[in-house]
């Protein structure tokens, strides 16, 4: 930083700022919000430049005094934490679209039965009984034993 400009800063006077590759992207911004870049740095404790809130919120597409305003009493830290906290405007409501375009779609597709409705039509009686163990044999089929197994025709035994 320039002496001139470190002393611009630690005035708290913005003077022209080089956006360098990030230019095309702050004036694109600076159009769709209708109001100019704050300056990015404001000067800290000791001289040296620091974050400036009202620039988070500017990027955060708020409009000014949202969190920064004098009349809120908010210390810089205070301020960037609650729009570290904060939500973009402009990503929660894309967000909410896509949600209710997907919602929209959900509801236009045919209707499956859901568990809660098959299991209240079903009677007692149609239901199989649970079995211990998690076996998959039709009910009524016995258990064979190995031993009887090994004894039919037809089979081998391993072992």
């Amino acid at each position: 930083m320039t002496p001139t400009r470190a002393r611009r800063v630690a005035r708290g006077e913005p003077g022209q700022v080089d956006w360098g590759e990030y230019a095309a992207a702050v004036h694109r911004w600076e159009i769709i919000t209708a109001r100019p870049a704050p300056y990015p740095t404001q000067p800290g404790r000791h001289g040296r430049p620091v974050l400036a809130p009202p620039f988070v919120e500017w990027l955060m597409g708020l409009p000014a005094g949202w969190v920064t305003a004098v009349d809120l009493d908010l210390p810089r830290t205070a301020q960037l934490r609650a729009l570290g906290n904060g939500v973009v405007p402009a990503q929660a409501a894309h967000a909410l679209r896509l949600l209710l375009t997907d919602l929209a779609h959900l509801n236009c597709l045919p209707r499956q039965p859901s568990f809660a409705s098959t299991r209240i039509t079903k009677s007692r009686a149609s239901r199989p009984s649970p079995v211990r163990g998690g076996s998959t044999r039709p009910s009524g089929t016995a258990r064979t034993s190995t031993a009887a197994r090994r004894q039919r025709p037809g089979t081998s035994s391993h072992g």
